[in-house]
């Protein structure tokens, strides 16, 4: 993978580019990191459009290349630098080389706060229309006392910041890889999330946005409840049986049909501990109105869900962002067909794989070390491409991607300096 890293200061002495050189310097098995100058570039005036200059055309057509980019800004009065914000700007004028781009912040300053606040900022700056780039969420690396956290070779000196800041570049690869497969989509525009063409199994005549959706329904259909038999193909099980089955399998799963139509979720949970929360009003929406009415968001559902259902793959894996040494959040989405081979909907299932992980190494005596050689690889599962989790509306997966929340890591070593 191929990165571009900016620091957002001009100074002769920059740690923040110092860090970004040692991000490119230690981890050049993971990722190619070119870091860029900013020096050169003009001050932002549109009585005085210079964006045919060298210095912008040479940042536009790098950063355009690159597969993400990583930008290192200090806090100067607690937001960026007015050269960083000036590279921005023009940026987003006539150009706009960061849009739909993958980026990831990092920052350095003399204080404990370790920028905080500019990266706070910047993320706003980031996500401005006629920039509109993607920003990863949390994994934010804080670097305080930045005058001690460097030996004379200007590598960090202590080894728990390296560590948090490798795993913080690895999300981002992943973030990257997920967010560039689903740019590659063309075919998507046309999907459509309202779900109002409904198909051979939609229920005529009942508002699929009511909260009582699922009673309206079932009365309308005569549907089968409690101790009537479903035949399946193998086995024979009461209604009752079958939610007895669902709701006691330890992962959380969904149902979306063909027509788009959010119509079920196993409700083992209270929705404030699920990993993907749903609500049971939510059940018979169209997938327009579970998800949160931002264009970013309904664009990259749509391109998932139309990835899905034109075969482009048939399996959709991710590691949610923000996952720690305690968690390890993965969603999955896969096409279901019928007998025919006919596109019948999505089936989602979301598991913390982190406690299967650590059973099967008591089981078994053995332990996870790093491998200093490895290329992370963002495909999980059994696609070759990878996706992102965005079938549902219920999950907030997505919303963090297009609109990330902003959460100050108080945990990682980098911000204790």
């Amino acid at each position: 993978m191929k990165l571009v890293g900016i620091a957002g200061s001009i100074a002769d002495q920059s740690y923040n580019r110092t860090l970004l050189k040692f991000i490119a310097k230690r981890f050049e098995g993971l990722v190619d990191i070119e870091v860029l100058d900013i020096n050169d570039v003009p001050v932002f005036n549109q009585d005085d459009d210079q964006t045919n200059c060298a210095a912008i055309q040479n940042l536009c057509k790098k950063i355009e290349g690159a597969d993400g980019v990583i930008i290192a800004t200090p806090e100067h009065n607690h937001t960026v630098p007015a050269a960083l914000k000036n590279v921005i700007e023009w940026l987003s004028y006539e150009v706009h080389p960061f849009d739909a781009k993958p980026v990831m912040i990092v920052g350095a300053s003399y204080h404990t706060q370790g920028s905080s606040r500019a990266q706070l900022h910047l993320r706003q700056i980031l996500e401005a229309p006629g920039v509109n780039a993607i920003v990863l969420p949390g994994n934010e690396f804080l670097l305080g006392d930045v005058k001690n956290a460097f030996d004379e070779n200007g590598d960090l000196k202590d080894q728990r910041t390296v560590d948090f800041l490798q795993s913080t570049l690895q999300n981002f690869i992943r973030f990257a890889k997920v967010i560039n497969m689903i740019g590659q989509t063309t075919d998507y525009e046309e999907e459509d999330l309202s779900a109002k063409n409904g198909t051979d199994t939609t229920v005529q005549g009942v508002d699929m946005n009511a909260d009582d959706w699922l009673d309206q329904a079932a009365k309308k259909v005569n549907a089968v409840e409690g101790d009537s038999y479903v035949k399946l193909d193998s086995g024979l099980l009461t209604v009752d049986q079958l939610n007895y089955f669902l709701k006691t399998i330890p992962i959380e799963l969904t149902y979306v049909d063909e027509n788009n139509q959010f119509i079920y979720y196993n409700d083992f949970l209270p929705t404030e501990k699920m990993l993907a929360k749903r609500t049971p009003a939510q059940v018979g929406d169209a997938l327009d109105k579970v998800h949160p009415q931002i264009s970013s968001v309904l664009k990259h559902v749509k391109q998932v869900i139309n990835t899905l259902r034109t075969g482009k793959t048939d399996l959709v894996s991710m590691p949610v962002p923000g996952n720690d040494e305690k968690t390890h959040v993965v969603h999955y989405y896969k096409a279901m067909h019928d007998e025919a081979g006919n596109y019948k909907g999505v089936n989602e299932w979301a598991v913390d794989i982190k406690p299967i992980v650590d059973e099967y190494l008591r089981e078994t005596g053995q332990k996870l070390v790093n491998d200093p050689n490895a290329r992370v690889d963002a495909i999980t599962g059994a696609s070759e491409n990878p996706e992102v989790d965005t079938t549902t509306g219920a999950s907030d997966t997505l919303q963090k991607i297009a609109k990330p929340e902003v959460k100050i890591d108080t945990t990682s070593s980098a911000s204790k300096h």
